[in-house]
């Protein structure tokens, strides 16, 4: 299935994960940083949701209480909640 979700306080505006059986099977934000989004992507593709969300929960960028890959963890953690 594939899931949208609108990010906050980052410079990504959104993220579209397509996950199956708790398992992710691809990434993609739309904004921000691209090469280094692009290599979150590919780096998660694969992985367990939860597994994910407990690398990247709390990274923050620079001076923000949040960052693209925290917001992944919050997409996930909906993900997660809602099944």
């Amino acid at each position: 299935m594939v899931y949208t979700y609108k990010t906050r306080g980052v410079c990504s505006s959104s993220i579209e994960i397509e996950a199956e059986d708790e398992i992710i099977k691809s990434v993609k934000f739309t904004g921000g940083c691209n090469g280094n989004l692009k290599g979150i992507g590919e780096l998660v593709k694969g992985m367990k949701i939860d597994d994910v969300i407990e690398k990247l929960k709390g990274v923050k960028c620079g001076f923000k209480d949040t960052s693209c890959p925290a917001q992944l963890a919050l997409a996930l953690q909906n993900i997660k909640d809602k099944n």
